[in-house]
């Protein structure tokens, strides 16, 4: 199972709506065949896996990282195909969050004669797809909020300047964070201050480009900024207030332009999740400033965090991450589950979801 864990990795960021799913036949203590979905509308894992296979599927034991569908979607259901293959036994490491497949082909598996077993390494399994889970039953997308600072929760010093904060590990295990989603999410004040690419630039990288969403309320976004280069798409989300001037502007640049409705003359925060959503983005990756990242926490829109802290000190004078978030007392905190801390180089990486 960890290796078919492994190879649904390989989709992460790829398969959107789809969930990232790995799949290995073993036969007599060998592995035979082994796949992972590699996109929508592409062969999934249990058929890549019994096509590698062939024959030696007969009797085999499959190992799946999320049960098998059934139903007709871009491609045939690949319980019908698990069962013709005359594979033996299904062990599957989580079921499908989908409320119209959970359970579903466990039972097709089951009905037709093949032992099945369910929950191993589930955990590592559901963490995987926790993007898509949230996806296919509210339409949109999961949101990772990115944070690097100081121990003394800075991002950036007085004068402005925040590279780099954190090292180089830590910088490119967040690259790697956004090979693994669908969009990557900035403001414009910081398209502004930082003109950052919001590309992955990871050495050897080949993969898909995330879509690069600009959260910019009066279409600002200066014509030479680099998010409007041509290394990835570029989404720009305004509001009414932005003249039709400049959304036609940014639209010759190459990127889109869309006006959402607008929330205390901000855009509103729940409209831009349901257009990424509408858009079949599973995991968007947010690594705005502080006051996008106050604006969510505050409306209660984010699903996890992830924190990097450098071993450095910038003082009351230095920006904190997150701005507007108002708790007078201790009672009024928002509170987090810890569910991850390591070190990235001389950095420590926390993760950390809102407690229920």
């Amino acid at each position: 199972m960890r290796r078919a864990l492994r190879l649904a990795e390989r989709g992460r960021g790829r398969t959107a709506p789809n969930p990232p799913v790995g799949a290995v036949v073993v036969s007599d203590g060998e592995i035979v065949g082994e796949g992972w979905h590699q996109g929508a509308g592409r062969a999934h894992a249990e058929v890549e896996a019994l096509a590698a296979a062939g024959a030696r599927a007969r009797g085999a034991t499959i190992y799946l990282t999320l049960e098998p569908c059934t139903h007709e979607g871009r491609t045939p259901p690949c319980a019908p195909q698990l069962v013709e293959s005359g594979i033996a036994r299904a062990v599957i490491a989580t079921t499908d969050p989908n409320p119209i497949e959970v359970g579903a082909g466990v039972r097709a598996l089951a009905g037709a004669g093949i032992e099945v077993r369910t929950g191993l390494l589930e955990e590592e399994a559901r963490s995987l797809i926790q993007g898509f889970a949230k996806w296919i039953k509210t339409r949109t997308p999961f949101v990772t909020v990115k944070i690097a600072s100081t121990l003394d929760g800075r991002v950036a010093a007085a004068d402005g300047s925040s590279k780099w904060v954190t090292g180089l590990a830590s910088r490119r295990d967040a690259h790697r964070m956004r090979a693994w989603s669908n969009a990557v999410v900035a403001g414009i004040g910081t398209v502004l201050a930082d003109d950052p690419a919001l590309t992955c630039r990871l050495r050897g990288y080949t993969g898909p480009q995330p879509l690069r969403i600009v959260v910019d309320s009066a279409a600002r976004t200066p014509l030479t900024a680099t998010v409007l280069d041509d290394a990835a798409p570029t989404l720009v989300l305004t509001t009414a207030k932005a003249s039709e001037e400049s959304v036609q502007a940014i639209r010759a640049r190459g990127a889109e332009a869309v006006r959402v409705p607008a929330l205390e003359g901000r855009v509103d925060l729940a409209a831009l999740l349901q257009e990424l959503g509408s858009r079949e983005i599973t995991d968007a990756l947010v690594e705005g400033g502080p006051t996008l990242i106050g604006d969510l926490v505050e409306r209660r829109l984010v699903d996890r965090y992830v924190f990097y802290i450098a071993p450095k000190l910038l003082g009351q004078v230095g920006l904190s991450a997150i701005a507007g978030l108002v708790a007078p007392n201790i009672a009024d905190a928002r509170e987090l589950t810890i569910t991850s801390v390591r070190r990235t180089g001389a950095d420590v990486k926390i993760e950390a979801r809102p407690r229920v």
